[in-house]
């Protein structure tokens, strides 16, 4: 048996005459239209079994979309908000789940509250958007548990290190240290919280197969992922130790048309900022569909980024998306 699991961010996922954060940003008819036929499109081309979903403000617009494509199952956590001023302008967002399987539990992830003191956060402390902790039923009858969330954006453009694969977790840690003490990156203090948090609910569930589906908000190789997976980021006594692992690293990359000199596949980015491409996006999975682990139940074959839009156009465009869509395909045993 194989699925198929997703992560789509769908940039700012509004349908009229509602507008985004300010009342000029919204679609008209038309536009609206043409987002919802790429966003149905594209959905079909990801030929997935579960998609998880950033940016959804007009859920039931969405939920009917995804009833037209099979998607039998459609939940979220939370409700997008709109302002006190004017109720046709929504002020936040949330993350939703699609699946053609039953969901047979949901729950919202709760903050970790010694995480947000041992990170010196100050005030009070919610999630920017608040993940989704969902059971759901394979064919097979196996239960996995599927994790959807969008952690906190660098909105404010704060100066962020960009680290590189042989960077240590010590390394990382003195370097941002100073940054988050001195408040010149609220940004990425809220993301480690967000991490950290969806960290010890992850660990405490280590026995059930797990799949993370995400907009991290940060870059391969950042200490956010270490905040995320790695018992040495929360205990520096402890081994490197991880409860997650980036499903790209599990799957055979295919080199076309290799130059000679090649030594490695450059991983496709999925988003685009001042011409420089990042991967924001990720699906991670436990250690029972780790290909090392002899006790594993599945295996990941497959690892899709589907990117022709930005490739037409890196920035993306607000009636498609500014992100690439992940896709990963699972092999049982």
């Amino acid at each position: 048996m194989k699925i198929r699991l997703g992560t789509f961010n769908l940039f700012q996922f509004v349908e009229p005459p509602y507008s985004w954060y300010t009342k000029k940003e919204k679609f008209n008819n038309l536009q609206w239209i043409e987002k919802t036929q790429w966003i149905k499109n594209q959905i079909t081309l990801m030929n997935c079994d579960v998609i998880g979903f950033q940016e959804v403000f007009s859920r039931n617009s969405l939920k009917d979309i995804l009833s037209e494509l099979g998607f039998n199952y459609f939940e979220t956590v939370d409700i997008a908000k709109t302002s006190k001023e004017n109720s046709t302008i929504y002020t936040s967002t949330t993350v939703a789940i699609a699946s053609k399987f039953p969901i047979s539990q949901l729950q919202e992830v709760k903050a970790h509250i010694p995480s947000i003191k041992k990170h010196n956060f100050e005030g009070f402390f919610k999630f920017s958007r608040i993940p989704i902790k969902a059971t759901i039923i394979l064919p097979n009858e196996q239960e996995i548990l599927i994790y959807v969330c969008h952690l906190k954006s660098n909105r404010l453009n704060e100066f962020e290190y960009t680290f590189k694969q042989e960077d240590s977790i010590e390394h990382k840690k003195s370097l941002i240290s100073k940054a988050l003490k001195d408040k010149y990156s609220s940004s990425l203090k809220q993301r480690l919280c967000e991490a950290s948090s969806l960290f010890f609910d992850i660990k405490k569930e280590k026995d059930k197969p797990i799949i993370l589906m995400c907009d991290l908000n940060d870059k391969e190789f950042s200490i956010t992922i270490d905040a995320l997976s790695n018992d040495k980021y929360h205990d520096e006594k402890r081994k490197e130790s991880l409860i997650l692992h980036d499903a790209y690293n599990q799957h055979e990359r295919i080199i076309y048309n290799p130059h000679p000199e090649q030594k490695e596949v450059k991983r496709t980015p999925t988003s685009f900022f001042a011409g420089k491409g990042n991967v924001l996006d990720y699906i991670f999975i436990s250690k029972q569909f780790n290909k090392k682990n002899k006790n594993s139940i599945a295996k990941v074959t497959k690892y899709d980024i589907c990117d022709k839009h930005l490739q037409e156009n890196p920035d993306g465009s607000l009636l498609k998306s500014d992100h690439a869509q992940v896709v990963c395909e699972l092999e049982f045993k």
